[in-house]
Formats: structure tokens, sequence, C-alpha cells
């Protein structure tokens, strides 16, 4: 593993593109802290949001993890790019030419699919624990560590999404078509959505049918890992509660959706094996 994962490694240590994204990645990771800064006024009405309680535990697990998860487009760029430079340089016909078998120059891009999101997650852990320590009310032990699945989701979710990118970087051996394919699958799950609601609007009791079909789709699964966060603030519900409205959204990590990220990951690794066996190099 070791072996396969420094491979990776040392062919983007040479890519100057990888290494500008990445750290434009990471310094966007770095900002969520710039947040505590914001304030909005609307006459008399004055909002700060360190004070609105989005970096109290346990909320800032839930608010940072879907908030980091916006910038993992960024990181998909390095993904696609560094499978097409394999076709561009000609590197994976010389690594299959030194020895490595096909088997095994999935794996080293798989486990550096892994290394992204693993750096990224302690990242965010570590980022979000300062501003917790530093912000929230709350700081006993047993409500720090509380809803922490919120960062096993954000892993599972960037490892589903950088090999569905794998994956299209394999399946058109382009960076800019495969984040194109990217986008169009996109439209093809947002139309499917709005086919599905219309087409279930005259009987609003199938609605959660609607919502059973989608959640085996790619994107939304990986979507669905982790809910936004903002109507779970206190002042949100209250607001609501003010004009009448009731929420009955629930936010929790379900195992149902990491089981079906966890499937298209393996889908989206095995697809890229088999394409790649196929394939004549």
């Amino acid at each position: 593993m070791l072996r396969l994962l420094s491979i990776e490694l040392h062919k983007l240590k040479y890519n100057k593109a990888s290494k500008i994204l990445s750290l434009i990645y990471f310094g966007l990771l770095t900002s969520i802290a710039l947040i505590v800064t914001i304030k909005f006024e609307f006459g008399s009405f004055k909002l700060h949001l360190a004070d609105a309680g989005i970096f109290n535990f346990p909320y800032i697990w839930h608010f940072n993890t879907y908030v980091a998860s916006i910038l993992k487009f960024f990181l998909l760029l390095v993904i696609v790019s560094m499978m097409s430079n394999e076709y561009s340089y000609k590197t994976l016909k010389q690594n299959l030419i030194d020895g490595l078998s096909k088997k095994e120059f999935i794996l080293s891009k798989f486990y550096t699919v892994i290394a992204f999101a693993l750096i990224s997650t302690v990242f965010v852990f570590v980022v979000s624990l300062i501003l917790g320590l530093i912000y929230s009310d709350y700081n006993e032990l047993a409500i720090i560590v509380s809803d922490l699945e919120y960062i096993f989701a954000f892993f599972i979710k960037l490892v589903g999404f950088f090999s569905f990118g794998l994956f299209l970087g394999i399946l058109v051996k382009r960076s800019a078509f495969a984040v194109g394919a990217m986008l169009v699958w996109y439209f093809i799950e947002g139309i499917t959505k709005l086919v599905c609601f219309w087409q279930f609007s005259e009987n609003p009791t199938n609605a959660p049918t609607t919502d059973k079909i989608l959640q085996f789709f790619p994107l939304e699964s990986i979507a669905n890992l982790i809910k936004e966060p903002v109507t779970k603030l206190g002042a949100v519900r209250s607001a609501a509660n003010t004009m009448g409205e009731t929420m009955s959204k629930t936010y929790e990590v379900e195992f149902m959706n990491i089981a079906i990220v966890s499937f298209w990951t393996f889908m989206f690794i095995y697809l890229s094996y088999r394409l790649l066996l196929k394939r004549d190099l």
C-alpha cells in the first residue's frame, strides 16, 4: 500500500496545477474560521454569526463538515487531472511496462483518494475543534465528542465523490471532459428529481416514495450523508415556529446512506478496474 501510494505522491509532487489546487482547497477550508467575522445588519436587526451558535459543540461538527463538503470540487479537479495526466504523459503505459499490474495501478489511485479524503477530514476536525474550543458555550468533554459521526460521514462522502471522479477520469481520459461528465450527471439527477416531484405532486402522500427512489442515485446519496444544518439552528426553528411552520426534518447521519455511498464507491473502483482491463493502452 505504501509503495503504491508513494508512486502517486511522487507524481503529484511535480504537478504544479495539482499543488496549486490543493493549496487553494486547504486555504479555503481554513477560511471557515473567517465566518466568525460575518455580521448582518438590517435596520435594527443585527446578527453576528459567531454569536448565533454555529460554533457551539456539537453543532459545529455538522456545520463545518457541511460547509467544507461544498469545497470538495477543488480536490475533484486534482483527482481527474491526476488520471488524465496518465494518458497525456504516457505514464500509465510506462508504469505497466515497469511491472505495475492494472490492479495495482487502480489501487494506487484509490489509495490516493483515501489519503486526500483522510487529510481533509483530519484538517476539518482540527479546525472545528479549535474554533469550538474558542467560541463554543459548551466545553464539556461529553458534549465535545458527541455528533462526531459527521466527521466520519464527511470522510465517506469525500471518498465516494472522489471515486466517482476517478472513474470518470478513466472513462473519458481528459480532465475537462471528466468534470463536464460529472456536471452532466448532476443535471440528469436534478431533472429526474424534478420529474419525480412533478409526477407525484398531485398526490403528496407519494412524496416519500420519490425520496426513497432518489436516495440510491450516486450524487444524491453522497449529498444525503450530511444534510443542510441551517434549519437545525435554534434561532431558525424559533423563527419558523413564530410563523406557524413546523420542522420535522431529521439531520442524523443514517446508516442506509453510508451503505449506499460505500456501495457506489466499490462500484466506481471496480468499474474503473474493469474498464482498464478491457482498454487497449
